[in-house]
């Protein structure tokens, strides 16, 4: 059985099995902010989803990530889905999202009705990355 729900602190050795991008520091704010879910199958943790406010008011997932075992069968759809509804209820209208333009994930995201809407290239080392694309979709 799937149970999604927020982050809490007990969470942290499963958080940074899989997130080895948020500074430990921030952690603790995605916990009090409620702004980071677990997914659970039959109990036992096997994906995360976080975000932060793009602009202060605009919902941006910053991480979605799924244990290798279960990607392919529906899981990062039913963490993204959650969250979108989580956003519609909080009253928010558009969602952001991003990734990599030579990760598959823009695929995913795509078919879950997003959108590309522009990109950022950071070429300065030793930042520099294959251009971020980001993506919207409106929830209202």
């Amino acid at each position: 059985m799937t149970e999604i729900r927020y982050v809490g602190s007990f969470d942290k050795p499963f958080w940074y099995r899989l997130d080895h991008h948020l500074p430990e520091q921030e952690f603790e704010n995605k916990v009090r902010n409620r702004q980071g879910y677990i997914l659970l199958e039959s109990g036992i943790p096997i994906g995360l989803l976080r975000y932060h406010l793009f602009w202060d008011n605009i919902p941006f997932c910053t991480m979605l990530i799924i244990e290798e075992a279960y990607r392919g069968k529906g899981y990062g759809k039913q963490l993204m889905e959650y969250w979108e509804a989580d956003m519609k209820a909080q009253g928010y209208g558009m969602l952001l999202t991003s990734t990599q333009v030579n990760e598959s994930a823009q695929h995913f995201y795509r078919k879950l009705g997003y959108k590309d809407c522009g990109g950022l290239l950071i070429d300065i080392t030793p930042y520099a990355q294959p251009m971020e694309l980001f993506l919207l979709k409106a929830i209202s």
